[in-house]
């Protein structure tokens, strides 16, 4: 504004201007306000509960109730700097805490989208890490995924630099790309409170008409546990089903067992949605950055905020067709591979789908496995141990019944008398000592009889004797060799999908970085390995860490054949049976996501509809009704929202002319009647709709004739005339 005015630069200039423009953005959103009022959408969880036409505008006849999809993430790149005092020392130069410098500013974040920092806490938990500790032995939501990212662990996420007040936003979106609501991360990293305080304004905002909840987050596998487990949460979804799976691109590092059980291929009802919106979302927002690193808290808030409603408006909308059309070409082209997966299963002696879902049981329930020792096996282990323990203890307690040669006999010197009674009351301690250890001994004994139900008791040099004995021998070796093998069976499975046809350069990169990093844990857990083999009565040969990282498939894998169980000659433990696997899921989600698409269209080409009578009544109501001002901006709204439908139609009967497509591209009717005009007034306003489209028509014709008819030599007098006035001017 200085260089425009040709002054120097004054700074009251920018604050004039940072005022004016608060005025103007409160001016707006109280227009929008009343804007809402007269049109009957003031309710705090309306805009929630209509975010988006294709997940929230049901309509009648819907076969299907499709689940809500949905995700979340945590950003810090939106960190905004702490004002405070400078720093000053006491009299013994200790520092003194430096308190806040902020202007009091009772403001509050702008419109609905800030969920209140008050809310948030109410959702914190004392311990994040004991809610998401694993109790029960049964439960197999925890794959040990937990040690592998830092923001599951509260050790890492609340060493934050004290410069920050926030740390970053929280958000969550819906698979379209809607954002549903922000969440402000106050002087901590990425806590399980704000996924809480998100995930139950979601389930407050959308009432019972969404009976089904699935939310994709990067730690979707704790998440689930920590929710289940927290009082408030598992309350309100009491009434619904809920599921936490990991998004599509995060869940390539995780491992396995946790892939095999929280993948969304691998879940029915979702589709070939990713989970991964919240990525794209803050590539994008991250140009708030710069300009709110430095602002107040409430303009902090106030640009997310605008941001947000611009990019849902007229982004996010505009594009909702381009969306909903990519979506449904990719699950074609998705679809167009099931002659490979034919050819594939007939490869595999006729294998049926049943069969191929049959082998991701099999895979899931062998790497579970690998968690833990068998439980028959740790108890043959055991009750060989609590034997020799017994037998050690009744042999010394045999050798001393009946034994009084230990006892001293009291002579006739003092002296001797004494020393006498203290050895006679050593021994009886003693005794009693080894008298209780032979009962505690034979208590341990008969439990572990009546665990393994065994009628007679084995003695040593039985069969049963020598094999516990081998096993207990062979139990370092088995434990070293059961971690090895979880890791690099777990390691050779994602490095398979590294070389899967289709796979982007940047996932294959992400899958190579997290391997890399839990390449210690592999080196750690082979040095065990060798340590223990060589431990052993017939020592194996060591395992070099070159051998292990250039196997390829599970079947070349030469330890597994020491294992309790050879899996090299299973068909999911093979490339060909892996991939025939992972593409009958894939063809399976794509078939579901043909179906939800054909409703999100429908869902769109009715709320287009709905939407424009609906903006249209009101605004001729308004009119009519004297209030001319709020019905011009109701007709505003209706213009800025109904600019995108013709492009919309265009791109989905684009769609609808391609080979497979399914789509009904007509209106239905909405189970909702919110949008609900008179019939009157619908029709009234239909027959004026068309003759607009007709005047239109009309005009744009008369235009293309009349241009036919214009003089040449007419058209270039003009043009001359025109330069001749500008180079005058």
């Amino acid at each position: 504004m200085c260089d425009v005015h040709g002054v120097p630069p004054r700074p009251y200039l920018g604050v004039q201007f940072s005022v004016a423009f608060d005025v103007y953005l409160l001016v707006r959103e109280e227009t929008a306000r009343r804007v809402r009022a007269a049109l009957g959408r003031n309710d705090p969880c309306w805009r929630l509960r209509n975010v988006c036409p294709c997940c929230t505008y049901k309509l009648e006849g819907e076969t299907k109730d499709w689940p809500f999809l949905f995700t979340c993430d945590g950003n810090d790149s939106a960190k905004r700097f702490a004002r405070k005092t400078r720093e000053q020392w006491d009299d013994k130069g200790n520092p003194l805490p430096r308190e806040s410098a902020e202007r009091d500013d009772s403001r509050r974040a702008p419109g609905d989208y800030f969920i209140s920092r008050e809310v948030v806490e109410s959702w914190a938990v004392a311990d994040e890490e004991e809610l998401a500790k694993v109790r029960d032995e049964d439960e197999e939501r925890e794959s040990g995924c937990s040690e592998k990212w830092q923001n599951m662990k509260e050790s890492h996420t609340v060493r934050v630099a004290a410069v920050y007040d926030e740390t970053g936003i929280f958000a969550g979106l819906c698979r379209h790309g809607f954002v549903l609501a922000f969440v402000d991360m106050v002087k901590s990293g990425e806590l399980a409170k704000y996924a809480f305080a998100l995930l139950a304004h979601v389930c407050k905002a959308m009432g019972p008409e969404i009976g089904k909840l699935i939310l994709g987050y990067d730690i979707g596998c704790r998440f689930y546990t920590m929710v289940m487990r927290h009082p408030r949460v598992s309350d309100l979804l009491n009434d619904r089903e809920f599921q936490a799976l990991v998004g599509a691109f995060h869940g390539t590092a995780h491992d396995r067992l946790c892939q095999t059980r929280n993948l969304p291929k691998y879940k029915d009802d979702v589709g070939l949605e990713g989970f991964e919106e919240c990525e794209t979302f803050f590539s994008e927002s991250n140009a708030l950055a710069a300009r709110t690193r430095y602002s107040t808290a409430f303009h902090r808030w106030q640009a997310f905020v605008t941001w947000a409603e611009h990019k849902d408006r007229f982004q996010t909308y505009a594009q909702l067709s381009h969306t909903l059309t990519t979506k449904y070409r990719h699950a074609l082209a998705v679809l167009a591979e099931a002659p490979v997966l034919v050819r594939l299963m007939s490869d595999l002696e006729g294998a049926t789908p049943a069969t191929l879902e049959g082998w991701l049981k099999a895979e899931r329930e062998y790497l579970s496995s690998l968690k833990k020792e068998p439980e028959e096996e740790t108890l043959q282990m055991e009750y060989y141990q609590a034997l020799v323990n017994f037998y050690d203890a009744k042999e010394a307690a045999d050798g001393l019944r009946g034994n009084v040669t230990g006892l001293q006999f009291l002579g006739e010197s003092g002296v001797d008398r004494a020393g006498a009674e203290s050895a006679t009351r050593r021994f009886e301690t003693n005794r009693r000592h080894v008298y209780e250890r032979e009962n505690k001994c034979l208590e341990t004994v008969r439990y572990l009889e009546a665990r393994l139900e065994l009628v007679e008791r084995w003695q040593p040099g039985d069969e049963n004797w020598v094999q516990a004995q081998v096993l207990v021998r062979k139990r370092r070796y088995q434990l070293a060799l059961d971690k090895l093998e979880s890791l690099v069976a777990a390691r050779l499975l994602e490095l398979w999908k590294m070389n899967i046809p289709g796979t982007g350069y940047k996932l294959r990169k992400h899958i190579a970085k997290a391997m890399q990093a839990r390449s210690k844990a592999v080196r750690t857990a082979l040095a065990n390995y060798n340590a223990a083999a060589a431990a052993l009565e017939s020592p194996r040969p060591p395992l070099e860490w070159e051998a292990v990282v250039e196997y390829a498939f599970l079947a070349e894998f030469d330890l597994l054949r020491f294992s309790r169980r050879d899996v090299r000659s299973e068909p999911w433990a093979q490339g060909s049976g892996h991939a025939a696997m992972d593409l009958h899921f894939k063809i399976k989600r794509a078939k579901e996501e043909i179906q939800r698409l054909n409703v999100e269209i429908r869902r769109l080409y009715t709320y287009m509809r709905d939407e424009d009578a609906f903006l249209a009544h009101h605004a001729r109501r308004l009119r009519d009704g004297h209030q001319p001002q709020l019905a011009h901006q109701v007709e505003l709204y209706r213009q800025q929202h109904t600019r995108f439908s013709d492009e919309h139609r265009r791109r989905l009967e684009k769609l609808g002319k391609e080979a497979g497509c399914t789509a009904v591209l007509k209106p239905g009717t909405a189970v909702s009647k919110e949008h609900d005009v008179p019939a009157a007034a619908r029709k009234e306003e239909t027959e004026m709709a068309d003759a607009a489209h007709a005047e239109a028509l009309r005009m744009a014709e008369s235009e293309v004739e009349g241009a036919e008819d214009v003089d040449a030599e007419a058209v270039a007098d003009s043009l001359e005339l025109v330069l001749r006035m500008a180079d005058d001017a």
